[in-house]
């Protein structure tokens, strides 16, 4: 994107031809809506935002966990996979679907079920949760490359003996250099975070496809299919189950601002196919890996790895370290600005329409990753699981309540025009800005989810929550919401800006 098309919009010559003037509180070039004319997020571009978000580092932990100390072999791995992917892959369509309507991000669309001020709530706390672990992911690619200067440069390692708030002298080069060449990539807009995900997928792709080839070679190309203490009967049953919806649960944020990319798609065709590939199809490839490296390690040393980082740790040539060490960099950024960084832009653009743009958004998002020190927020259990274990917990209530109202309510007729509007009379105007239904639904579910989060008497459906959680937001809000309209489908044309995204 360009710095032109990301300086706030003169409202009033943006729609000088239209009767209807959208309310310079609401409204700036990027949260406004995309012209259908012009989109180029195809199948291509959807796809390669899974090739690279399903085979982050986090992901192969969970999914290697799975096997070390889940006690699922080699089908059970593949069967929770793909029964998750399945439900993602619907879940993350009818997300999908909402924005490539509407053309607006998450932020906006919230403003359909809570209003226009109300929508405040929903983008913040996706926002804030984004923002927390862009520093921890970014801290963590750091990590690694730290690793690699290391291997290239042996004599560094004297910069990684001291420490200045959390971190040794080459910590702070690491981090910083990351952080840097992040904010870089977000300050061209949406654009180039497009085509550096088209970019990246490929790149993950190859790389952890020829880790296990390597693997494999490694093993006589054979592996162990049984876990170590695996589990059989019910117990079996009960965890494969558990770690589908833990897989789903996982994907809470995207699900929830999967808009924020789909408003800039072609069409539905162009979201459901970008989706089959990249979700069910390219999980099971994920989860054939996941097996390979487990499995492979084990009948070759008897070794229960947790982390892909275990294995390129054993790459013999100093060469091929640096390249899998590229390739895990890469990665961990392409997820970083899709999965943490886009979210919180939209959100903070959201809060002030008037002064900040995609590009200043931007540069907000990562100042207040870096200052929170984020590597000290990861050393500390508390923080993670109770401070963004919380928030994470209130997405799937979130989630069940903006859908619900979305589909069940309204079957899809939106007044685009009205998200953008502070007049009293508008559809998405409620009380003083606030749609108190949704806001009661919320809270209550939001209770809930807490509960189920945090008193360990509910830990035998701890796995479970997120669809808990969510099940009961669109319920409740379904028994309070007001179902009598009337409810107008407006397009928002007519105040679109160009895709520039």
């Amino acid at each position: 994107m360009s710095t032109e098309m990301t300086e706030p919009v003169d409202v009033v010559s943006t729609v000088k031809d239209s009767g209807f003037v959208p309310s310079p509180e609401l409204y700036n070039a990027d949260l406004a809506p995309t012209k259908r004319e012009g989109r180029r997020w195809n199948a291509y571009s959807i796809f390669t935002l899974w090739a690279n978000d399903v085979h982050s580092l986090g992901n192969y932990g969970f999914a290697l966990g799975l096997f070390a100390a889940g006690g699922l072999g080699g089908w059970q791995i593949l069967l929770a996979l793909g029964l998750g992917g399945a439900f993602l892959f619907l879940l993350l369509n009818l997300s999908g679907f909402m924005g490539e309507k509407t053309g607006v991000p998450f932020p906006v669309m919230s403003r359909i079920s809570f209003g226009i001020r109300g929508a405040q709530v929903p983008a913040l706390i996706r926002g804030i949760v984004a923002i927390a672990w862009f520093g921890v992911q970014t801290y963590l690619a750091s990590v690694v490359l730290r690793v690699m200067i290391v291997a290239l440069a042996p004599s560094a390692g004297t910069l990684d003996t001291n420490d200045f708030l959390g971190l040794s002298t080459l910590g702070w080069i690491s981090f910083v250099g990351l952080w840097i060449i992040q904010v870089f990539i977000v300050s061209y807009g949406m654009e180039m975070i497009r085509k550096y995900e088209a970019f990246a997928g490929p790149v993950i792709l190859i790389t952890m496809v020829a880790l296990a080839a390597w693997m494999l070679n490694k093993a006589d190309w054979s592996i162990a299919w049984t876990a170590p203490d695996a589990k059989t009967g019910g117990a079996m049953w009960a965890k494969i189950i558990g770690a589908a919806s833990l897989w789903v649960a996982i994907y809470g944020t995207f699900v929830l601002n999967f808009c924020d990319f789909t408003r800039s798609a072609k069409s539905k065709g162009s979201i459901v196919r970008g989706n089959f590939v990249g979700i069910p199809l390219n999980m099971l490839l994920f989860g054939g890996i996941v097996v390979v490296l487990a499995g492979g390690q084990f009948k070759i040393d008897g070794k229960v790895i947790t982390s892909v980082s275990d294995i390129v740790e054993t790459v013999p040539n100093t060469f091929l370290l640096v390249l899998a060490c590229l390739a895990l960099l890469i990665l961990t950024v392409a997820v970083n600005l899709m999965a943490n960084f886009v979210a919180p832009i939209y959100a903070l653009s959201n809060l002030f329409p008037k002064v900040l743009n995609f590009r200043r958004a931007g540069v907000v998002s990562a100042v207040i990753g870096l200052v929170i020190l984020p590597w000290n927020l990861y050393d500390s259990p508390a923080v993670i699981d109770y401070f963004l274990g919380g928030l994470g917990a209130l997405l799937g209530p979130l989630f069940g309540i903006v859908m619900a109202d979305y589909w069940l309510v309204r079957r899809g007729k939106i007044n685009v025009l009205d998200l953008f509007s502070m007049d009293e009379n508008g559809d998405y105007h409620y009380t003083k800005g606030v749609n108190p239904r949704a806001v009661l639904a919320f809270v209550v579910t939001a209770i809930v989810a807490l509960l189920l989060a945090f008193v360990p008497a509910f830990k035998v459906v701890a796995d479970f929550s997120w669809f808990i959680g969510a099940g009961l937001g669109a319920v409740v809000y379904l028994a309070v919401a007001d179902r009598q309209g009337p409810f107008r489908d407006v397009s928002g044309e007519e105040i679109a800006v160009q895709s520039a995204h």
